[in-house]
């Protein structure tokens, strides 16, 4: 394998068990690397630290085991085997009411740039690093081993995730790995049926991260009219329907999400509210709008990717909340969030805060919202808290 040795004193975040290793603390290398490729690494007295993969960037390794191990098909079982069994322990496994979770949450269970989806008998791969697409194979074989015949498809939604120029010149495609399956596959979640489509649908096909806030909506949905913003798949909407909400408007700029609204309305159906769904850029509804809402959910996509779009992300949150605050009635209640991961808490808190004072509200924070903990953040790894949200109370 081939080594990577660190400047003298960059090696403590390692040794505080931080998976990632930035390319200003390394001093030299032995052997010429390239993307993907499995190292180990060594602190300035060779002394060894850590086994990952490379990346030719500014994350120049990202850490695999901070014991020194073979990555072979052995290790990638045990792997996969430990994130099951702490699946387990969230009794999401075996549940009767709920068949789809987040199994591989990347960092979080340590094996950073993987991320695998379970649907019912359908696993979903997602690689966001070349490292990781590299070893699709033995990951794959890992799945089949732990789940058996509870497993028919495996499905590689790599393509839109790894660099272009790796996807173009190795003809990456998404596709099944293994077995096959009809879709769209119908899945529960806390008894919710939800239409699933991992090939045509955003990210592995369902936002999986919102389930115990969806389930949260209960709480406050019955007798309400409801606004379910940036609706996707109508998460939101379908559990405010079936909580007893009198109308739920479900709006995304997508026709495509809308369409899935409307097949998962039909799905658990009968309702006694009314629901309406439309695809309208969601800014431009709240700029036009002229109805006052109960409850508002507003769940937009990732304003910023970068620090460096981090600033104007701010300013987008800022206006988008201040019109929703503006539209909800004396009393109401907003459902309000972030899944920018270079927006922190404290910075959502504060841009929230702003868009408060511009409204011209008085608000008061009900809850305070997170990932649920099928999406876990290794303790060491505090940059995996990527999802904020914030239940208020508008006087």
């Amino acid at each position: 394998m081939k080594k990577i040795f660190l400047k003298k004193g960059k090696e403590e975040a390692v040794r505080r068990q931080h998976p990632w290793i930035f390319s200003g603390a390394v001093a030299h290398t032995e052997g010429v690397l390239s993307d993907g490729d499995l190292v180990e690494v060594y602190d300035a007295k060779k002394q060894f630290l850590a086994v990952g993969y490379y990346n030719d960037g500014s994350i120049v390794v990202r850490v695999l085991s901070f014991e020194l191990c073979t990555i072979d098909t052995a290790f990638w079982e045990q792997k996969i085997s430990n994130a099951f069994r702490y699946r387990q322990r969230l009794n999401l496994t075996d549940s009767k009411s709920t068949n789809c979770y987040r199994l591989i949450h990347a960092e979080g269970d340590g094996l950073a740039g993987l991320i695998v989806d379970i649907y019912d008998s359908v696993a979903v791969i997602q690689c966001h690093s070349i490292g990781m697409h590299r070893q699709i194979e033995p990951i794959q074989a890992g799945l089949k081993k732990i789940f058996g015949h509870k497993l028919k498809a495996i499905y590689d939604k790599s393509a839109e995730t790894l660099p272009p120029q790796y996807v173009a010149q190795n003809q990456i495609k998404n596709d099944y790995l293994w077995g096959a399956a009809e879709v769209p596959l119908c899945v529960s979640e806390n008894d919710n049926a939800f239409a699933i489509d991992w090939v045509t649908g955003q990210k592995t096909g369902f936002f999986l991260d919102q389930r115990d806030n969806r389930a949260l909506l209960n709480r406050y949905a019955e007798g309400k009219s409801v606004l379910n913003a940036f609706c996707y798949s109508g998460g939101f909407s379908i559990y405010a329907l079936k909580a007893g909400a009198k109308s739920v408007h479900s709006i995304d700029i997508s026709p495509k999400a809308i369409d899935l609204t409307l097949k998962n309305v039909e799905l658990n159906c009968p309702f006694t509210g009314e629901h309406t769904a439309a695809a309208v850029d969601v800014m431009a509804f709240l700029k036009e709008n002229n109805r006052i809402y109960d409850v508002m959910i507003v769940d937009p996509p990732a304003f910023a990717k970068s620090i460096a779009k981090r600033h104007n992300a701010v300013q987008a949150y800022k206006r988008l909340n201040a019109m929703a605050l503006r539209q909800i009635t004396e009393g109401g209640i907003l459902f309000t969030f972030s899944c920018s991961q270079v927006v922190d808490n404290q910075l959502f808190y504060d841009t929230i805060v702003a868009a408060a004072i511009e409204a011209k509200r008085q608000v008061r924070v009900m809850h305070r919202l997170t990932q649920p903990a099928d999406h876990p953040v290794n303790i060491f790894h505090p940059e995996g808290s990527y999802l904020k949200g914030l239940v208020l109370y508008v006087e």
